[in-house]
């Protein structure tokens, strides 16, 4: 095995073992698009890959929908798909929904110079 090839086995047999070795965005996990690597980043940053993997997660999904995730995203791993998906709810950005729900509470006696 080449040294980026044993890096990664060992990491994510670290992973397996429940260490605090590593992240996905440590694995190399090979994504498309930059805003699934932009929130990865954001969540690193956050703390929310630090610490034991202890928590296991499971669920039944449709086969379709993880086919289509996997495909849109370029992860082959089911762990990995779900740490991304968890990750992608944890960091998600609220702004819009904060704005849409300032909508209309401008008072109309408030001079905007028109």
């Amino acid at each position: 095995m080449r040294g980026e090839a044993r890096k990664k086995v060992a990491v994510k047999e670290s992973l397996r073992r429940g260490s605090s070795m590593g992240s996905i965005h440590q694995l190399g996990v090979s994504l498309k698009g930059g805003k699934l690597k932009d929130m990865l980043v954001i969540a690193e940053e956050s703390g929310l890959f630090r610490g034991t993997r202890t928590k296991v997660v499971r669920g039944r999904m449709p086969e379709a929908l993880v086919k289509k995730a996997k495909a849109r995203t370029g992860i082959k791993s089911d762990t990995d798909l779900l740490e991304v998906a968890l990750a992608n709810l944890a960091v998600a950005d609220d702004y819009p929904e904060w704005l849409l729900s300032r909508r209309s509470t401008i008072s109309q006696d408030i001079d905007l110079e028109f």
